[in-house]
């Protein structure tokens, strides 16, 4: 019987100490799953932000989701923390429960299929929906108003990402010039027509750009912009998506941004007014 007793108690403490884990882990959110190792993107903008090209792409795709919803930019805010806390900004397969993706959305709860959950611009826009059906919203703090659409057992919890996201905001909105800087590894994911076709599908179904976006000789693309802020926005954007698309170099104004060097510098080879033009990595 005494050791019945022992290993019952020793199977409590396990389930205490497993419990309390879960419990550190959902509240310091994304801290866990931000490695430092692996940052290879850095956004200034009045402060300044590190995050992989994973979670950089992310950023950019919710950021351009909410502009095209014709949201405030109060609502990127927000939407960025949420998923800061709920995903590490990444595109989750699964979580508690039944919860998936960058907002962990749960199927059972109404969100969507698992399919259209697991989209982030799916995600993005059902997030933005969400929050536009709550009430004075904009007056509220961050972590008020993502927890009056997440219901999150940790309603406290995205306040500590706001700084954070309102850095990406300013960047990814184009309050900044050259603000996202990415370094891209030796293998992008795609390359030659491919990345170019992708990047133009991406701008289309991000930022509604549906034909604005023209492939020039199978190996870049160049996008309209009608004034330097939305210039900026794309510019921010594409170098945001570089790995997962395989972007080379990306110029706007007098700045261009290049893949080796991963920084934005001065050019002489600048595009006319009102472009931006994105080179891809040719095929192998």
């Amino acid at each position: 019987m005494r050791t019945r007793a022992v290993v019952a108690g020793g199977l409590v403490l396990a389930v205490l100490a497993a419990v309390g884990i879960w419990i550190v882990i959902r509240q310091v959110g994304g801290q866990l799953r931000l490695p430092l190792a692996s940052r290879t993107c850095t956004v200034q903008a009045d402060g300044r932000v590190a995050l992989d090209p994973d979670q950089m792409a992310n950023a950019a795709t919710i950021a351009a989701i909410g502009i095209q919803r014709q949201m405030p930019e109060r609502a990127v805010v927000v939407a960025l923390a949420t998923a800061y806390q709920e995903s590490g900004l990444r595109n989750l397969a699964g979580g508690d429960r039944d919860s998936i993706g960058l907002f962990q959305q749960r199927p059972s709860q109404g969100w969507g299929t698992p399919e259209q959950i697991r989209d982030p611009r799916y995600a993005a826009r059902k997030f933005y929906a969400g929050l536009k059906k709550v009430r004075g919203w904009e007056q509220m703090r961050v972590t008020d108003a993502a927890q009056k659409v997440q219901r999150s057992a940790f309603p406290e919890a995205y306040q500590k990402w706001a700084d954070e996201s309102e850095v990406l905001t300013r960047a990814l909105l184009g309050h900044a010039t050259g603000a996202v800087a990415c370094t891209v590894g030796r293998d992008p994911a795609m390359r030659g027509e491919a990345a170019a076709s992708a990047l133009t599908r991406g701008l289309s179904l991000d930022w509604g750009l549906a034909g604005a976006s023209t492939v020039a000789g199978l190996t870049g693309l160049t996008v309209p912009a009608a004034d330097e802020r939305r210039g900026w926005r794309y510019a921010h954007w594409l170098v945001s998506h570089a790995q997962d698309h395989g972007v080379k170099r990306v110029r706007f104004g007098e700045l261009e941004w290049t893949a080796r060097a991963g920084t934005w510098k001065r050019t002489d080879d600048a595009p006319a007014a009102g472009r931006v033009v994105a080179e891809v990595f040719a095929e192998a």
